[in-house]
């Protein structure tokens, strides 16, 4: 580059974003034969995917088969239908159901992701019409990190909150046995190893190599990226999209001080994470927030609304009419050793027995053991006008030591830095501990006979805690006559702040069936394809079950990845057939 030119890189498709959604279309477009970049503001890869559970919901895929597990798609669409309510868009669903388990097949046959699915893990809602017991939720398979190389030290790192010693626990068995090291001898054996497995890393790689549950999927996908030479620019953000006769023909990307415009053959896909720490799209569309402000995500700090306001600008529509703006779930703000807060979601402690969830005025408000989104919506519902929303877990000494609670471990790890901090509040009867949280004594201490009342029979006639599948699996499958149940008796007596947080955000670019965008009319926009939590989510504004946001954004990736690849009309009628690829084609999946 000489003088006042501005720098130039040409390739076939431009992916913004490197979570599930970017990579999944980034690793199909570029097996088709496609030249594919991937730009990634961070300065690490993997976005939110990389610090999220792994889990992934699609039905009816080769998985589920290899269980004797057989369900129509009509089952599963019958089962959206009725979460998504007057929000269901059936051309996309119909498209991510039939899709979803081709995405599954090609990703687990031509690139380096491998999934594992419990038999039984239920949909939130399995009662439901079309919801089922299993066979729909998938875990990504622990990975290598060495089998990265060098670019393991730049993937995202999982939620500090999430770990222990630094050391990413796996969705499913990793939990179950550190849950019951001190009850059983295997559980003991096995927490030993990991540990010291662990530590070995440690000392020889500076960091743990056993990669779990999102950090595995985001590594996996990487890998898959590296092996069919796709480049992966960190610390580069997208300035703007490069419009021109009505279609995206490319990007201006900062790298290293410069600005490089990259114009795309094919077109751009924004795939940037949404926007949950976008404070005024937050203020206009969470109504527990009305300032922005009174919302906590976990996620990455980096997703503030880039690819929406991309795609706005290009002529883009964002779907504002959902009835939730974003996947609810109940968090707790800790303070880290260094001093730094941090965002605990709470996922499966509030199912287990003797784990109670009440007001400010004592009272319960939900059944504990729903799922997170629906227990936010509760919070919501039940706190008073112009209030804070908030909640307390709380529970007793039994309960503390044999589950742990949020970020405080069960035994026999110390409790000191979450009591010295406030984190964890505890009192020696239940009057003191409502002093030292703010809740009602009388309303708790009335709350607390009542919920006893019926507990030795592992009954919950208020609410139902430990009567739905879901419930009951989040539990303790070794406590009767309810997993979920259990007497609130032992002091001393604990309590955490629950406040409102998100595992990512819902509302999103309005796409297609074939994941392009569309403008104010309904109609593509040449070049410009969105996925992954920048896609307007097609679960109609609900949770149906475990992997709802990284299911569809594989899928819609990979319908990206291959619509891209196949030189759509738009696509032929901008630039002509591909041309110039430095990759052969490979064969179709």
């Amino acid at each position: 580059m000489t003088g006042g030119e501005q720098e130039t890189y040409q390739c076939d498709v431009l992916v913004v974003g490197s979570g599930c959604g970017g990579l999944s279309a980034a690793v199909t477009a570029g097996h088709h034969g496609l030249d594919v970049l991937v730009a990634e503001k961070e300065p690490r890869f993997g976005g939110t995917t990389a610090r999220s559970g792994g889990w992934l919901w699609i039905p009816g895929t080769s998985l589920a088969k290899a269980w004797g597990i057989e369900e129509s798609p009509e089952q599963a669409k019958t089962y959206l239908r009725h979460e998504a309510g007057n929000s269901f868009d059936a051309a996309r669903v119909d498209a991510f159901l039939s899709e979803g388990p081709k995405a599954v097949d090609f990703f687990t046959s031509k690139t380096a992701v491998r999934f594992d699915m419990p038999l039984t893990f239920p949909d939130y809602h399995a009662e439901a019409p079309g919801g089922a017991q299993g066979g729909r939720s998938m875990v990504t398979r622990p990975f290598d990190g060495r089998e990265l190389g060098s670019h393991v030290k730049d993937i995202g790192s999982a939620l500090p909150e999430l770990t222990v010693f630094g050391m990413m626990l796996g969705s499913g068995k990793d939990i179950v046995h550190f849950m019951r090291a001190t009850r059983s001898l295997t559980s003991a054996i096995y927490v030993a190893k990991r540990l010291s497995k662990h530590a070995m890393d440690v000392l020889r790689h500076g960091r743990g190599m056993t990669l779990t549950n999102g950090n595995a999927l985001a590594g996996r996908l990487a890998k898959s990226a590296f092996d069919l030479n796709i480049p992966l620019w960190l610390s580069s953000p997208v300035h703007e999209l490069i419009v021109e006769d009505g279609a995206v023909r490319g990007a201006v990307i900062e790298r290293q001080g410069r600005l490089i415009r990259v114009d795309t053959r094919r077109g751009v896909v924004l795939a940037c994470g949404g926007f949950p720490h976008d404070i005024a799209r937050r203020k206009a569309m969470f109504p527990h927030a009305p300032s922005g402000a009174e919302h906590f995500s976990p996620g990455p700090v980096g997703n503030t609304g880039d690819g929406l306001r991309l795609a706005e600008a290009a002529g883009g529509g964002v779907e504002d009419t959902l009835p939730h703006a974003a996947a609810w779930v109940p968090v707790s703000i800790t303070e880290r050793k260094d001093g730094s807060k941090g965002v605990m979601p709470h996922f499966i402690d509030r199912a287990k027995p003797g784990v109670i969830a009440v007001l400010r005025d004592g009272r319960r408000f939900a059944n504990e053991g729903n799922s997170y989104h629906d227990f936010v919506q509760a919070m919501v519902k039940a706190a008073k006008p112009g209030e804070e929303v908030t909640a307390f877990l709380v529970c007793d000494h039994r309960a503390l030591r044999r589950y742990g609670l949020g970020c405080v471990p069960p035994f026999p790890m110390p409790l000191r830095h979450h009591l010295a901090t406030g984190y964890l509040k505890r009192g020696t009867t239940l009057a003191e501990l409502a002093d030292r949280t703010g809740v009602d004594p009388q309303g708790l201490a009335a709350t607390v006979e009542e919920f006893n009342a019926s507990a030795a029979e592992g009954r919950d006639p208020a609410f139902g805690k430990g009567s739905r599948a879901y419930n009951r699996y989040q539990g303790d499958a070794l406590h009767g006559p309810n997993p979920c149940i259990a007497s609130i008796k032992d002091g001393p007596f604990y309590a955490i702040k629950l406040v409102v947080g998100d595992l990512g955000t819902y509302a999103g670019i309005k796409t297609d069936e074939h994941a392009r965008a569309l403008d104010e009319h309904g109609q593509p926009i040449p070049g410009l394809y969105a996925a992954g939590n920048d896609m307007a989510s097609i679960m109609g504004g609900n949770y149906p079950g475990a992997g709802i946001t990284l299911g569809p954004a594989l899928t819609f990736g990979y319908i990206a990845g291959k619509h891209l690849a196949a030189g759509a009309s738009e696509a032929h009628a901008m630039n002509g057939p591909i041309g110039g690829s430095r990759r052969e084609r490979h064969d179709e999946s």
